[in-house]
């Protein structure tokens, strides 16, 4: 934005922050900032991003930018071919895992490469009004002390409502709360995704919930688990049953786990707090807990394999060669070599170790297609790890639209999911739905320009952002905060290799 732009919106904010009877340094504090970020901020002399933009309204409760109300908005310039580098960001689905289990220590935990995206800034709030201290360092880790007592009667209940991800403070919170309320969870809109097998796994450490009207309330009378199986082998409930078990001294046993790296990230981080874990990346876990835990950590996650097929499906829809550095290959092998079959070179390089020491990480280039990709016979569809991550499947949507055939994709895990890739059609996508889970992608497609407001799912709304950077012309992807929850600076990002998209606001 142009210094006049800043200017506007940094009168606005300081109006609106005095309206609310803040002080730059109480304001300073709620966003996790310095008091002098603020007062550049109010003066129009800092250039704000679209994460820092959405993070303002939600501290405020005043909605800055918006289009009749609606937010951000990309206009891209399609038809330009991406080159050059990109590293990928740490994890979003580890951080909001390890920001739960933050609450398990009492010492200071420190997470290097944070994430700085919408979903950890709900669970940061949330922290914040139990009396969590959280602040950033450097502008790129996190620092958190846990109080003594939380104040539960404080809870941030509109920051805990935007993400689902408020769920695993159960397992955490349940060993020093007889009893507290939890607000209902939300997230992507993908269907009706219940929360009872996090209760069935809870509930074998003695964790008992009533649902009320706007939020759970919970009871705990505290016992070890001994052995038991999980209801449903989810991420987020395998990492609650985890954190419940990490302060039992007594072992439990948690069967049919999910082995995916964002339980594998919140694993390696509790065995840096004492908790011994055995079978980490298989299906079941052994656990002995620590029951007070007390220690000053630096943690710092490993990089996000969604982000790599990101990358990896912009690079393939544009026709284009890029390197993408830091991939987690453990989970991105299959995906690769399902491209591989399809006709694309991808060149892998040799492995080297995440941060946390334990990730394998590697650098792939993916080389240009011509035009050459081929429909696979069989049907793309994900399952848990091992296997194409729920969350990598959709990017093959936009893949399967440059290939030369019929492509099947099975997207059984999210009731609505597999609709919203209906949305492709406004960019001239051959797109037929079968049923809520299946569709049918011919290709080779060309693409069009459009005008389209983000679907409020995170991977689907991504999707219109890839055919947009192939379609020759303008486009416009409005109220882009369902993108913004998951990746961070994704804009500037891919101008870095080429593209050609502007950030725009209406300002209220």
């Amino acid at each position: 934005m142009d210094t006049a732009s800043n200017e506007k919106i940094g009168n606005l904010i300081a109006h609106i922050r005095q309206e609310r009877g803040l002080t730059q340094a109480e304001f300073a504090k709620r966003l996790s900032t310095s008091q002098s970020a603020v007062n550049r901020m109010e003066h129009g002399k800092q250039n704000l991003t679209l994460e820092t933009l959405a993070h303002i309204s939600d501290v405020l409760n005043k909605q800055l930018i918006s289009l009749n109300g609606q937010g951000v908005n990309l206009r891209i310039e399609g038809g330009h071919e991406l080159h050059g580098e990109i590293t990928l960001k740490t994890s979003k689905n580890a951080a909001v895992g390890l920001l739960c289990a933050s609450l398990l220590n009492y010492g200071t935990t420190k997470f290097i490469n944070f994430p700085k995206i919408e979903e950890v800034f709900r669970i940061i709030e949330v922290l914040q009004s139990i009396g969590v201290q959280v602040k950033w360092v450097n502008d790129t880790d996190l620092e958190i002390r846990r109080p003594a007592e939380l104040r539960m009667q404080d809870i941030n209940a509109q920051a805990a409502r935007k993400t689902r991800s408020v769920l695993m403070m159960l397992g955490p919170l349940m060993h020093d709360l007889s009893h507290f309320k939890i607000p209902y969870s939300g997230g992507c809109k993908l269907g009706t995704r219940t929360v009872q097998p996090h209760l069935y796994a809870l509930e074998e450490f003695g964790l008992g919930v009533v649902a009320t009207q706007g939020h759970y309330e919970i009871t705990v009378r505290k016992r070890p688990a001994g052995r038991f199986a999980l209801y449903e082998t989810g991420d987020t409930v395998t990492e609650n049953a985890i954190l419940a078990a990490s302060r039992f001294a007594e072992e439990t046993i948690i069967e049919f786990a999910s082995a995916n790296y964002m339980v594998q990230d919140v694993c390696f981080f509790l065995q840096k707090l004492g908790v011994k874990i055995d079978g980490i990346g298989s299906g079941t876990l052994r656990i002995r807990g620590v029951p007070m835990i007390k220690k000053n950590i630096t943690y710092a996650p490993a990089e996000d394999p969604i982000e790599a097929m990101f990358f990896t499906s912009a690079a393939v829809t544009t026709n284009s060669s890029i390197t993408i550095r830091r991939v987690p290959i453990a989970f991105m092998t299959l995906e690769l070599l399902k491209l591989k079959k399809m006709g694309l070179k991808v060149d892998i390089g040799d492995r080297y170790k995440a941060l946390n020491e334990h990730t394998d990480l590697v650098d792939i280039t993916i080389h240009k297609h011509n035009g050459e990709l081929r429909a696979l016979r069989e049907k793309l569809h994900s399952n848990v790890y091992p296997a194409i991550n729920a969350d990598n499947l959709p990017y093959f949507v936009p893949i399967a639209g440059v290939a030369k055939g019929r492509t099947l994709i099975h997207d059984w895990m999210y009731e609505n999911r597999a609709i919203y890739y209906t949305e492709m059609t406004k960019v001239g996508m051959q797109v037929e739905l079968v049923d809520p889970h299946r569709l049918y992608i011919q290709g080779p497609t060309t693409f069009n320009k459009a005008d389209v407001v983000c679907p409020p799912a995170l991977r689907p709304a991504s999707l219109l952002l890839i055919g947009m950077l192939v379609a020759d012309g303008i486009s416009t992807l409005r109220n882009i905060y369902t993108i913004n929850r998951g990746y961070e600076d994704l804009a500037d990002r891919l101008n870095s290799l080429g593209a050609r998209i502007q950030v725009f606001n209406d300002i209220i």
